[in-house]
């Protein structure tokens, strides 16, 4: 079996894979939760957030494909298996059965902050071990926090 060769020494693909196998997992579990609430949601609400879940989970999708490409570029097997996603996943899952509009906007805005939050740890985490990987943890950054700010936008105008 040939073994992709990886153009970062070895302690910076070590750090640089693990931060890309964390972020496919996220990613890959985030379009889970957006496709389980696509398919359950009711309320006043529904074509608006239905439409919008499509576009985070596209986004998602997306976003995992291009993680596992640079994982498998650097010569780091990206794994996605159920399994591995399943074990490795830190993000709250919607409830059984249908769900809410409101609880909707709610599980969205926080599954965003959470992918969001990891993201930019790994962001920090890659600065030197490979910054092309951390440009790429950044852009994925950027649109999730244009998500998660769109989400938010559909609870209105709160005091916190």
């Amino acid at each position: 079996m040939t073994v992709v060769k990886s153009s970062l020494p070895e302690p910076e693909r070590r750090v640089t894979g693990e931060a890309l196998q964390e972020t496919l997992v996220d990613l890959l579990a985030l379009s889970l939760i957006g496709k389980q609430a696509h398919w359950n949601i009711v309320g006043p609400r529904f074509r608006s957030i239905h439409l919008h879940l499509d576009e985070v989970v596209s986004a998602a999708r997306a976003f995992s494909d291009t993680v596992a490409e640079r994982a498998a570029a650097l010569g780091v097997a990206p794994d996605g298996r159920p399994e591995t996603v399943a074990s490795a996943s830190v993000f709250q899952g919607p409830k059984d059965g249908w769900l809410q509009d409101t609880e909707v906007v709610q599980l969205l805005v926080e599954a965003l902050a959470t992918a969001i939050g990891r993201l930019r740890e790994r962001i920090e985490v890659t600065e030197k071990s490979d910054p092309v990987t951390q440009d790429l943890l950044i852009g994925i950054t950027a649109e999730l926090e244009k998500q998660r700010w769109m989400f938010e936008a559909e609870n209105g105008a709160r005091d916190d």
